[in-house]
């Protein structure tokens, strides 16, 4: 009689916890359309982990709208992914990789530098975009606890109904859609973009207030460097050929030092853009600031060949299984350079 007395309460207590998981479910953005697609793509990567990638790119746009996964097997025979998001921080990059080499080891780890600028925190619009999509794990729990700003709550990144429930009045057929796994918006992470906006001219850089970076972004970069190291990955720091915001002669030169100190790669593409074909009267599609796909492509061929004379690559074009999961990537990523757009 008295377990009796337990049963009601507890049936109460469990459905209210799946009902609060389900409409959590329903109410997050699903990232679906509009200008906020880059929200999706930290979730996709759980579909392909453990797929032994050779390359792992983690960063922000300079990653996932840089480089083409597809090119690099076509050319090389290499297997990659990015584990990219708008404006990544230094941190996130940290626990997003720390995640990833949970599933898999791959040959070279490529990772954007360019959020080492951000000292703190920048907003919490973004940070949604790349925490969101992580599953609960320790990697989550410390990326949003190092990346909230004020007044964020974080209960809210676990219980999404605690932020997203004014969306229960605005809900639409892509939330039902999509309830329980996103759309496949890139090829393995990279994001396409085949407009053609002419470079004219760049906003003017603005003074350099500090040469070097911040105490935490260079922390977290410090942890990475050795989480490669411990696992006897390839460390490649990378500038991508973007022009905006401006990449400074000092942070170029920290940079440089850091690498040299710590026994990694540092890559500026700017200063090889002619050696790589970029025109940017063709292979950008924001006026300069970012690649599109014809740019990419050019920009991929040539780092895959500077890449492959540091890092001992297998030509993977030969396996089956592989070769087939990325035939069927490449006929994907072709239609949608042919049908033109952004996403896939």
């Amino acid at each position: 009689m008295k377990a009796n007395r337990w049963i009601a309460p507890v049936f109460a207590l469990v459905l209210a916890a799946v009902l609060i998981w389900g409409l959590g479910l329903l109410v997050r953005p699903k990232y679906a359309s509009g200008i906020t697609l880059e929200g999706s793509m930290v979730q996709n990567w759980y579909d392909h982990a453990g797929e032994g990638h050779q390359i792992l790119f983690v960063g922000d746009c300079e990653v996932y709208e840089s480089f083409s996964p597809v090119t690099l097997f076509e050319e090389f025979g290499a297997t990659s992914y990015i584990r990219g998001s708008a404006q990544q921080l230094m941190w996130q990059s940290y626990y997003l990789l720390a995640e990833c080499l949970k599933k898999e080891t791959p040959r070279a780890v490529v990772l954007s530098v360019c959020s080492l600028r951000y000292g703190e925190p920048q907003s919490e619009a973004y940070n949604r975009m790349t925490l969101d999509g992580m599953r609960l794990s320790r990697e989550k729990f410390e990326a949003v606890r190092a990346s909230m700003t004020e007044g964020e709550s974080e209960l809210s990144y676990y219980v999404p109904l605690l932020r997203y429930h004014d969306r229960l009045f605005e809900l639409t057929g892509e939330d039902a859609r999509y309830l329980f796994k996103g759309p496949e918006l890139t090829f393995n992470g990279y994001l396409m973009r085949t407009e053609a906006v002419p470079f004219t001219r760049l906003p003017a850089a603005p003074p350099l207030r500090e040469a070097e970076f911040g105490e935490k972004p260079v922390a977290y970069l410090d942890r990475i460097v050795a989480l490669c190291r411990e696992k006897g990955i390839a460390l490649i720091l990378v500038k991508s050929p973007c022009l905006y915001p401006a990449w400074y002669d000092e942070w170029d030169q920290w940079l440089t030092e850091y690498a040299q100190k710590n026994g990694v790669e540092y890559l500026n593409a700017i200063p090889h853009m002619e050696e790589m074909g970029i025109d940017l009267s063709t292979d950008t599609y924001d006026g300069g600031i970012h690649l599109n796909v014809f740019g990419v492509e050019k920009y991929t061929r040539w780092f895959g060949t500077w890449l492959s004379e540091r890092v001992e690559l297998k030509d993977e074009r030969n396996d089956l299984v592989t070769a087939s999961r990325y035939g069927a990537l490449a006929t994907r990523y072709e239609r949608q350079k042919t049908e033109g757009g952004r996403g896939a």
